[in-house]
């Protein structure tokens, strides 16, 4: 039918063409690239502003003061001071008192939001119960909340949807939300058809509460996959909370290791964790009528699509014995001896499978005799909701201690003035590599190990200098392991895919395995590495769980660990361990949204020059120069020689080309003195505002072009649009300078555009795209 439709209608290149689930009785639509692109299928009408949004305080001002003593954790004798002090401010009326005022204004304010409740967890041990404590919220009367705010429930998407894009031949289907990838389509076909999919991303992992210390929290967060990714991974209303506290089993020396042991302290997370999911269970079965925020009612049928965890934390919820049993794959029944053949197919555990075996004979699988507390849930299976973890799998694990750990075993075999020589050329690498946002930058890197996944994905990306081919084979076979590594990384990484980039990921892995292998067959009498571990296994499935719940930003605990930090900081200026779940409450009712767009804080605190129409802005302004001024400034940079000039000519051609007026009817040119027409302002800072070619969201970038910017010359690189082609190149200088009674905004680049000769044996070894700069 749609071959058909694609023949006798005439489409246009980038359109996307959107089928939805049958159950939706919605027709299949295709949208413009400029109508779809902007919101993804973001509602189009704005939900009106709540006018006093710090309710149930009796100001704003209230609101915002109570929040700077909660985060900045004031004492009760501070409160009462500052409190003091405000009530001789006139400009706008203060009414709270004391720290009661506060306490029951946050009573109050909790009310909007689903409270903690604490419950006991009983589990026998030995012939003794045990009691532990829980602290968890309802995540249905937390979802509830959502569906029926004004603010969050229009993003809702209820269908499933397969999307795809005309590529001026045909449609390209491409995935990049839960709800566009199979499972959410396939939950939909098994429920009612009158009924929606209401589907949760749940995490959970221990956290450090104290930087020194063994102190830990168990947080477990909910995320909801039926909203958009904005949404659901941001900070705000709609995005990750906090619904459980798990106990934590201490350690018994006298158990500690033995099974019962380990048995017992599963059963304490599984019983726990069945109380948190009690509120769901009856609901994945029966449904459940809700009035949203538009007044339908509409009956919602929950799952647990997504468990975004850890290896270990994986271990407990399939109740697998992990590294120790037989078969350590939480997802399939791969033997342990055999996870390094990541080629090889093995049968994929189900839950059903898997109660069926508790039954018959609990470890005759590697499974723990406990009952697992997601079995409560119907049409949720824990081995299909276990997601790919690309921060501990990827950047935390196959790369960090595995091929990192080995490339510094070798630098520290060449001996130490070789092992000094390759960790100067390393860090010199280091140091010439751009310093774009968001990308770590090191001093010394060879000999140093972090705590930090994502610090392990810029290494990654930047060590290749290390060896040569003629001098070190193995250790070079190993740099080429890494960048092939970073290229199934990447494809790992991506925010939309496609059918060819998955096609292209899964290449990229058989790859990466393939060098590993030559690799491990090469060293195999060298260095004493055990490379048979599961995170190398797990990778096979991960473009499975990308076709089946979407990209890895999905279900990436990267997110998730950020919230550990407000965890840790709120433990810290509350030490009553007690009451914690009561600061939990806090935090959340502390992040009610004042929603005014002029409160949103800057990116960028810079002085911003807005252009009229134009998908960019300057920032940072110096002081007006004349040309003359400009020129003696840069003395001996010989792209600055006859500036004026040059853009003197750069003008006449661009106005001439563009059809453009030239003032009073003559040829611009610019003088050298201090004359108003004469001068320019340079700015430090720019900011670009473009349509991404990656998942078609405006997106921005913020540029710097500054001779000393945190204590570094920074002059960032960028690619530009020519008249023949698309080239890289490097800020110099972005200013505005005035022809006739129009300010102008240019940008002085250096072109890497020039031919750079013979590729040496390493630019085709390691897949280098080798460009070079234009004489100056």
């Amino acid at each position: 039918m749609l071959n058909l439709l694609e023949r006798f209608t005439k489409f246009e290149e980038d359109d996307i063409q959107v089928q939805y689930h049958p159950s939706s009785q919605c027709p299949t639509q295709v949208f413009q690239f400029e109508d779809y692109g902007r919101g993804l299928g973001a509602p189009t009408v704005v939900p009106p502003v709540e006018p006093e949004p710090w309710y149930p305080f009796q100001t704003r001002i209230n609101f915002e003061v109570v929040e700077l003593v909660l985060e900045a954790a004031l004492t009760h004798q501070q409160t009462d001071w500052l409190f003091d002090l405000i009530r001789r401010t006139k400009s706008e009326q203060f009414t709270l008192r004391n720290r009661k005022d506060v306490r029951d204004t946050w009573d109050a304010a909790s009310f909007k939001l689903t409270p903690f409740v604490k419950e006991e967890v009983v589990v026998p041990f030995q012939g003794d119960d045990k009691t532990f404590q829980l602290f968890h919220r309802s995540i249905w009367d937390w979802a509830v909340d959502l569906l029926q705010d004004p603010q969050v429930g229009p993003h809702f998407v209820f269908d499933a949807e397969r999307l795809s894009k005309f590529n001026s031949d045909k449609f390209v289907w491409f995935i990049h939300e839960p709800w566009t990838a199979n499972a959410f389509w396939e939950y939909q076909s098994q429920i009612p058809s009158d009924a929606k999919p209401l589907a949760f991303i749940l995490y959970t992992d221990k956290a450090k509460l104290l930087s020194f210390g063994r102190v830990k929290g168990y947080p477990v967060v909910a995320r909801c996959a039926n909203l958009p990714v904005a949404i659901r991974n941001g900070e705000g209303l709609g995005g990750g909370c906090v619904v459980g506290w798990l106990p934590i089993v201490k350690e018994d020396k006298k158990h500690s290791g033995k099974p019962v042991y380990v048995n017992f302290k599963n059963a304490v997370w599984h019983q726990s964790f069945l109380k948190i999911l009690a509120c769901l269970a009856l609901l994945s079965k029966f449904g459940s009528a809700i009035k949203c925020w538009d007044d339908i009612i509409r009956i919602f049928y929950l799952i647990i699509l997504i468990l975004s965890a850890d290896y270990e934390e994986q271990s407990v919820m399939a109740l697998i014995h992990g590294l120790m049993g037989k078969f350590p794959c939480p997802i399939c029944f791969v033997p342990r001896d055999e996870l390094s053949k990541t080629s090889n197919i093995y049968p994929l555990r189900t839950s059903a499978g898997a109660k069926a075996l508790r039954v018959q004979a609990r470890d005759s699988e590697s499974l723990h005799d406990v009952d697992n507390s997601f079995d409560t849930m119907e049409n949720t299976d824990v081995h299909r909701a276990l997601s790919h973890d690309k921060l501990h799998f990827n950047d935390g694990g196959l790369f960090s201690d595995h091929l990192w750990a080995e490339l510094q075993k070798w630098i520290e075999s060449s001996g130490r003035q070789a092992a000094v020589q390759i960790d100067s050329s390393c860090i010199s690498s280091f140091h010439s590599f751009p310093h774009w946002r968001n990308l770590n930058h090191f001093d010394q890197v060879t000999s140093i190990s972090f705590s930090d996944g994502m610090k392990y994905e810029d290494i990654s990306k930047e060590t290749h200098n290390v060896f040569h081919q003629d001098q070190d084979s193995e250790a070079y076979l190993l740099l080429r392991c890494i960048r092939s590594y970073v290229e199934f990384n990447t494809y790992a990484s991506l925010d939309i895919h496609t059918e060819d980039t998955i096609k292209d990921g899964r290449k990229a892995l058989e790859n990466l395995t393939q060098l590993m292998d030559k690799y491990i067959e090469d060293t195999l009498d060298l260095i004493d590495k055990l490379w048979n571990f599961p995170k190398k296994h797990l990778s096979a499935h991960l473009f499975d769980d990308i076709e089946a719940k979407g990209v890895t930003q999905n279900y990436n605990t990267k997110l998730n660990k950020k919230m550990h930090g407000p965890l840790k900081d709120a433990y810290q200026d509350h030490t009553n361990f007690k009451n914690f779940a009561e600061q939990l409450s806090c935090l959340n009712a502390q992040k009610l949204s004042l929603l005014d767009a002029s409160d949103l804080p800057e990116i960028d605190s810079e002085t911003e020059l807005m252009t009229d129409g134009l998908h960019f802005s300057l920032g940072s302004p110096q002081a007006m120069q004349s040309f003359a001024d400009v020129e003696a400034s840069k003395t001996g940079n010989p792209a600055f020689i006859q500036f004026r000039i040059k853009l003197n000519e750069f003008l006449n051609h661009a106005f001439n080309a563009n059809n453009i007026p030239f003032p009073n009817g003559r040829r611009i040119q610019l003088a050298a003195d201090d004359t108003n027409h004469s001068q320019i302002t340079e700015y430090q800072f720019l900011k670009v505002n473009y349509e991404s070619l990656v998942d078609w969201r405006v997106s921005a970038d913020y540029l710097r072009c500054s001779p000393m910017f945190h204590g570094l010359p920074r002059y960032d690189f960028v690619i530009l649009q020519t008249e023949v082609s698309v080239i890289f190149a490097q800020l110099l200088m972005v200013f505005t300078c005035m022809v006739g009674d129009v300010q102008y905004p240019i940008m002085l680049t250096l072109p890497y555009d020039q031919p750079v000769g013979a590729h040496p044996r390493k630019d085709k070894d390691l897949d280098f795209w080798r460009v070079k700069a234009k004489p100056q």
